[in-house]
């Protein structure tokens, strides 16, 4: 498996990813006033960023699309206090962080049934659509296996494509340190894919 591949996948859509599909409204006044966007436009531009930071963070497959929502109902709340100070994506991040830091102390056995998406897909779709999944689930896999510290700023950096100074900001730590989990975090990522494609 090629491990960039495998990351490329991640970072489209993952496919029990509920749809963002829905009409934006016009910012009001207030908002416009101090640069705000909408509740709607950002729901609708960032769900996905969300959905990725929580996975990053540890929350379970089967708890994801509850997290979500616990990380919109803060935004909708919180979201008349932003001035915009820092990023959205940055203070989405806040938020997402402290949610499934409460998300993985709860103890959740619900599951989610697989839907049944490619049902109608041709064969090759299907198997183009499988192999990516395959590699995404690699990829997960994988992360699962690197402590925290590490799994987070190499997602951070690998699959947001964020910059390591932007990262070493966002939680909080020196640049040094960033670098350092970034560049052990590369070494085990890569022995982990070499040991899975090995025979």
């Amino acid at each position: 498996m090629k491990w960039r591949d495998g990351l490329a996948a991640v970072l489209t859509p993952i496919s029990t990813m509920p749809a963002v599909a829905h009409a934006v409204p016009e910012p009001d006044e207030a908002s416009l006033a101090v640069g705000r966007p909408s509740f709607d436009e950002v729901y609708a531009a960032h769900f996905n960023y969300v959905w990725r930071i929580l996975r990053t963070f540890g929350v379970a497959d089967a708890a994801l699309e509850d997290a979500a929502q616990d990380v919109f109902v803060v935004v909708h709340r919180r979201l008349p206090e932003f001035e915009g100070r820092a990023a959205v994506t940055t203070w989405l991040f806040a938020i997402a962080r402290r949610v499934a830091g409460a998300h993985r102390r709860k103890v959740d056995g619900r599951t989610e049934p697989l839907a049944d998406e490619h049902a109608h897909a041709s064969a090759s779709d299907t198997f183009a659509a499988f192999s990516r999944a395959q590699a995404a689930a690699t990829v997960l896999a994988i992360l699962d296996t690197l402590d925290e510290d590490k799994r987070i700023v190499f997602a951070l950096v690998e699959l947001e494509q964020l910059s390591v100074p932007e990262v070493a900001r966002m939680l909080d730590i020196n640049l040094n340190t960033a670098y350092s989990r970034l560049r052990l975090a590369r070494v085990a990522f890569e022995l982990a894919v070499r040991a899975r494609v090995q025979p």
